[in-house]
């Protein structure tokens, strides 16, 4: 082969993304051909697993090309909006590089949003362009010095003239992306433990500076992810970090003012930042990394890159302050300079993790077992775990995909997990003390090779005994396919259950079936959903309530077969006593057969906002689930108690939840239920009792209280 072939081979694998961006797919696929056939498929699977490392994902840039004009008249005018109050005030400390300066400013007016910021231009004696701004730049505030006092002196001179709640310093050697401020202010509006947060800085070019710092043992520094492609799921989460960058960063006014700014003894220059985020944590606030702003960062423009020369000189003689200052939170709280930068790219080294697996991202908004996994998810997030989640798919389902990110959650999605998730398991299961593993369908795919490389505790939950589900169709249909699914169903769960270090199941009943069949394996009875507790002044109301309503998605072959029967032979019934009552029903994905049924009065609205099934809830006058089989606890009851909305059921719809707090009605899911749904319907006085139940059910079962009693039965902090 040709020198040329090798030269392209090489490039491909020490720097694919670059050759992602800039070299032919045709060359592309020509390299792994000839690799493959030629013997050298270790180098080709090295290349594959690179290529696939979020070939499928890009970020998408805004970079415009500097205006390089020797008369301030040559630069178009822009105009800062004009605010009294700003919310944020954005200080750029600038020495010289007019272009650069403009080019940023020019950005911030393009991409912050209804963002309400000034500008505050901090010159540090500059002696070009940069003297007449004001002539092309409208309502910006120039903050002079009487003389040259450098970045970290100027940053804190500049500071003492914003009047934002938050500030954000800003290098001017970046150009900010489309809706880059409003991510940074939510982090800290939403969460009072947050002290200060950063961006997620770029090059023009599309590779990553840094997703967050990470600084080592003996006071070395990294950026975390530099080089690669940015728009990898492991630079897209929230998450606890050792220093943000000072080229994009923002920290609440009140705590800049109580740490006095920058230490002055890092001046003229560099290690102010991470020194400034070690006095952050000291002081009792997180630092925390932005994925969703994203800033483009032209590094080195400033003060060049050879570290004998100008500012940088100073880079190596901080560094050496900066350990002999943290040397002890260094001793006891980091690693040794390369040591397992899995776990210090989030400060995971610090707490315990944990690893979710399920079919999918949770669409917690349309079927009960996401419901489910999100809220146990949540919880796992709320106890100080750091939370891997895992699913099956790979896709990034969104806007769910980001919710969880956002709320500090990583989610592995994209080519290279679909292909290589297993290989990932085994190179990095090790590093968690749980792993939390949904479904059996799912669990069976992973359950052999965690127990072979998984050093922490596998927690396995079938959301329901799919082999009872099965045998119950089979008991309404008499079909024998749902008799051998049964048994195979069976094996394969009773396998997984043995090997799991603990179980979950919900409700009362499946727990006593599976504690009869395995008494010396560990099993847990958990809430299916997780509530605030109700208090007294949530009182319902009967008046205006009017009509039926089912929940249930159509994924689900029970709740096909539920509506289907009540459609067919029980709603009928119903009419001839009440000709206009109307059946509303929610659910995602109907089949044919379910859209045959809707009528004048049975109406389908598919899939509904969060919001308005609320209104359902509230109008409906009695919510039916009339479930002839089936397995679990099922959500849609529990979440209409929760609502106060009279329930009736069947026994297979109440199985597994407490009858004590008489909360929903059950009547036999034969001919007799349309009687039963007459009766109740008519019966103010029997509704208003059955909802007046519905605080006591909700909060002896299903609170976060009762759910972290049984979980903490396992996970230990």
């Amino acid at each position: 082969m040709s020198s040329v072939f090798w030269n392209m081979i090489s490039q491909l694998i020490h720097h694919p993304q670059q050759a992602l961006y800039y070299m032919k797919p045709s060359k592309i696929m020509r390299a792994l051909y000839y690799l493959r056939h030629d013997g050298l498929k270790g180098v080709s699977r090295i290349l594959d697993e690179r290529l696939l490392m979020g070939a499928d994902l890009k970020l998408d840039l805004v970079v415009k090309k500097d205006i390089q004009g020797n008369d301030i008249m040559e630069y178009p005018l822009i105009a800062l909006p004009e605010t009294n109050e700003p919310l944020v005030s954005i200080i750029i400390p600038v020495f010289n590089q007019f272009a650069y300066t403009y080019s940023c400013l020019r950005a911030i007016v393009e991409n912050s949003g209804s963002v309400s910021y000034e500008v505050i231009l901090a010159d540090d004696c500059s002696t070009d362009l940069t003297l007449q701004v004001e002539k092309v730049v409208k309502n910006i505030n120039v903050v002079r010095t009487d003389k040259n006092l450098r970045f970290l002196k100027n940053c804190n001179y500049s500071a003492k003239f914003a009047r934002g709640k938050y500030y954000l310093f800003l290098n001017n050697d970046t150009q900010v992306q489309p809706g880059w401020l409003e991510p940074l202010i939510q982090l800290l509006k939403e969460n009072s433990d947050i002290g200060l947060t950063g961006s997620r800085l770029v090059y023009p070019d599309g590779r990553l500076q840094e997703a967050g710092g990470v600084l080592w043992k003996d006071g070395s520094a990294w950026n975390y992810g530099h080089g690669k492609n940015p728009a990898l799921p492991e630079y897209h989460y929230v998450k606890d970090v050792d220093y943000i960058s000072g080229a994009s960063m923002m920290v609440r006014c009140e705590l800049w003012k109580q740490l006095g700014g920058f230490d002055e003894r890092f001046a003229p220059a560099y290690c102010e930042d991470s020194d400034f985020a070690f006095s952050i944590r000291k002081a009792g606030y997180r630092v925390v990394y932005q994925p969703l702003s994203v800033v483009v960062h032209f590094e080195g423009i400033s003060n060049g890159t050879d570290i004998s020369a100008g500012l940088k000189a100073y880079q190596i003689e901080n560094q050496r302050k900066f350990y002999e200052k943290w040397k002890d939170v260094l001793e006891r709280e980091h690693l040794p300079n390369g040591q397992d930068p899995f776990l210090t790219r989030d400060r995971s080294q610090l707490k315990k993790k944990i690893l979710v697996i399920d079919h999918r991202v949770p669409w917690y908004d349309k079927d009960a077992g996401a419901r489910n996994v999100f809220m146990y998810t949540q919880i796992f997030l709320q106890l100080g775990l750091k939370v891997t989640f895992m699913p099956d798919n790979y896709f990034p389902q969104e806007p769910y995909t980001q919710e969880m990110e956002q709320l500090g959650i990583e989610v592995l999605y994209g080519n290279y997990y679909f292909k290589y998730c297993k290989e990932w398991l085994k190179d990095n299961v090790h590093y968690y003390d749980y792993i939390y593993i949904n479904r059996p369908h799912i669990a069976v795919k992973y359950m052999d090779l965690l127990k072979e490389y998984a050093k922490g505790k596998i927690i396995y939950f079938g959301h329901d005994l799919h082999y009872l589900r099965e045998y119950r169709q089979y008991e309404v249909s008499h079909d024998e396919a749902y008799l051998m699914s049964s048994k195979k169903w069976k094996t394969m769960e009773f396998d997984l259950i043995r090997k799991a270090d603990v179980v979950y199941a919900v409700g009362d009943y499946e727990y006593e079936v599976l504690k009869k069949e395995f008494p010396e394996k560990p099993l847990r009875n958990i809430p299916i959903f997780t509530y605030e507790p109700l208090d007294e002044t949530c009182k319902p109301v009967l008046e205006g309530r009017k009509d039926l309503l089912f929940v249930g998605g159509f994924g689900h072959p029970p709740n096909v077969d539920a509506v289907l029967w009540f459609a067919k032979d029980i709603f009928p019934k119903i009419q001839k006593v009440y000709p206009d009552i109307t059946w509303n029903i929610v659910g995602a994905n109907p089949t044919d057969e379910i859209k045959s049924v809707a009528s004048d009065n049975i109406h389908l609205l598919g899939f509904v906002s969060d919001e308005r099934l609320k209104e359902l809830y509230r109008k409906c006058r009695l919510v039916v689930v009339p479930l002839r089989y089936g397995a679990g606890v099922k959500g849609k009851v529990v979440e209409s108690v929760y609502n106060q909305c009279p329930i009736i059921t069947t026994p297979i719809g109440a199985e597994g939840l407490s009858l004590e707090e008489d909360a929903f009605a059950i009547a036999e899911a034969d001919d007799s239920f349309a009687d039963s749904v007459i009766g109740l319907y008519r019966d103010n006085d029997e509704l208003m009792r059955l909802m007046s139940h519905s605080r006591n059910f909700i909060n002896h079962h299903f609170t976060k209280d009762q759910a972290l009693e049984v979980v903490l039965k396992d996970i230990h902090l």
